[in-house]
């Protein structure tokens, strides 16, 4: 799989309305709980999903350097209403013709990308960040196989140097992957998370 094919808009279309599925299930009792990812609420899970949506929707047209674009939402107090909004924006700055043709800066990371490459960042992110919701709640993120796949080819290329892990880093350090493992426990795992810590409860 490359990161110039045309199926990545395609994929992050289906990983981002999972993750607003997910993160529709939260009740007012739950956005105090805690993720996968460590010191955060699911409030602040979700704003920074927000802000990941909002800032990737810039980048796609052009405005990614701007800083605005990627702060957390000043209002979190409805969070599963600020987050479909979001995605929304992303998933209709995507879908524009050419999208994989032009270059996202993304400040998070440094420097600019091709946007079909952009996309698969992006992508993968939000595989990862549904599963921390469902984690959160104690539900089963649901995934097509072959989503799961290509967010595991992805994963597979990201920088596992622990320099550029952990502490304001996208990713936290890669853990061990046992044998056997399917594709979306081992996504998760190289990219920092131990999913058999947070079983689905319901």
């Amino acid at each position: 799989m490359t990161f110039t094919g045309a199926d990545f808009v395609e994929l992050d279309r289906i990983a981002v309305q999972e993750a607003v599925r997910v993160v529709d299930l939260a009740t007012p009792a739950d956005w105090t709980r805690d993720t996968p990812c460590a010191g955060w609420t699911l409030r602040k899970l979700v704003a920074h999903m927000s802000a990941q949506h909002s800032g990737f929707a810039a980048a796609a047209r052009g405005a990614g350097r701007e800083a605005g674009y990627w702060r957390e939402p000043a209002d979190m107090s409805e969070p599963a209403r600020t987050h479909r909004a979001a995605a929304a924006s992303v998933l209709s700055a995507f879908a524009e013709p050419g999208v994989r043709e032009r270059e996202f800066a993304l400040p998070e990371l440094g420097a600019a990308f091709p946007g079909g490459q952009a996309v698969s960042f992006h992508f993968v992110d939000h595989v990862v960040h549904a599963w921390d919701v469902a984690a959160a709640l104690g539900v089963a993120v649901e995934l097509p196989e072959h989503v799961l796949v290509a967010a595991l080819a992805v994963a597979r290329q990201v920088p596992a140097d622990p320099a550029r892990r952990g502490p304001g880093f996208p990713f936290a350090p890669a853990l061990e992957v046992p044998e056997g493992t399917g594709p979306l426990e081992e996504a998760l795992r190289l990219l920092g998370r131990s999913p058999r810590r947070w079983p689905a409860r319901r």
